[in-house]
């Protein structure tokens, strides 16, 4: 009997759910033929004209695989982390991390965000990018953008914006790794969860959560879940401008934050070797009323 891994029908998820049934099979050699992949359309794949905030959120692009996970229609799912939501259906669980990929953004359509013309057009959809960018160049105008990357890219080449920022890591797995500059992190940090890969099933599946265990790399896992009880202690969603990364630091992690206000014009950074939750309430507590209003849920 095959195992059904589920994953968005976008070429990024296909490609991430590809390495994932790879790194499987040989970890427990299997046959390559022993994981059926069961692509399926997020509702974040359909509703491209409005930012997520509006429509729904992050659930928008993973409601219908953890549905397909609650029926039984899959066994396992693959998800880029930065898009799973902070707080996950008490049914499933985060059961393996891959070795995470580059961490930055890239710029595409200039050789620097100093290069952009003065009151350009910078094409995202992301509230942390749109900060970031805001912050460092205030006269550009954030133009919204969504879809997939070769979506983003056609909008871009057909002149709705002068440039546009996309993960690197999703630029590197559909071998498109020479595309666009990258931003170094002290420059622009990155989302939290940003490259990593993720696989869930339900918490109650225990053959399942054991072969996963073979593909988790310990410390994108470390790190990850850093970030994202990081987010959960900010009650962050996806209308919360926020940036993270954590490192592994000898026997400790690192992890380094930011919050913003949508405008850029506020910015609270922080970092701690400790407890995520503390960092995010010292954040929130040197923020704004207006600042904190785009946090705690």
């Amino acid at each position: 009997m095959k195992l059904r891994l589920g994953t968005r029908s976008s070429p990024l998820a296909l490609a991430q759910a590809h390495e994932t049934a790879r790194r499987l099979c040989a970890a427990l050699g299997l046959p390559e033929d022993s994981i059926e992949i069961v692509s399926m359309k997020a509702s974040g794949d359909i509703i491209l004209d409005r930012p997520l905030a509006e429509v729904g959120g992050k659930a928008l692009w993973t409601k219908e695989l953890d549905l397909a996970l609650i029926d039984g229609v899959i066994d396992f799912a693959v998800h880029s982390m930065k898009d799973v939501e902070t707080f996950r259906p008490a049914e499933i669980v985060i059961a393996a991390m891959l070795p995470r990929a580059d961490v930055r953004d890239r710029l595409i359509g200039a050789a620097s965000l100093d290069s952009i013309r003065a009151g350009g057009r910078l094409g995202t959809s992301s509230p942390r990018r749109s900060a970031q960018i805001k912050r460092l160049r205030p006269d550009l105008e954030i133009v919204l953008f969504r879809g997939n990357v070769a979506t983003r890219l056609r909008k871009l080449e057909e002149g709705e914006a002068d440039a546009t920022l996309l993960a690197a890591a999703g630029l590197d797995r559909l071998g498109q790794g020479d595309v666009g500059t990258p931003i170094p992190i002290e420059t622009m940090l990155p989302a939290p969860a940003q490259g990593a890969i993720g696989i869930e099933t339900l918490a109650s599946n225990d053959t399942m959560r054991a072969m996963l265990s073979a593909i988790d790399d310990p410390a994108t896992s470390v790190c990850v879940h850093a970030e994202r009880a990081l987010l959960a202690g900010l009650l962050a969603d996806c209308r919360s401008p926020v940036s993270a990364l954590a490192v592994q630091d000898g026997n400790s992690i690192r992890l380094r934050a930011e919050i913003y206000s949508g405008d850029g014009s506020e910015a609270v950074a922080g970092e701690t070797s400790g407890d995520p939750a503390a960092l995010a309430r010292d954040l929130l507590d040197r923020a704004s009323p207006a600042l904190r209003a785009l946090f705690a849920g």
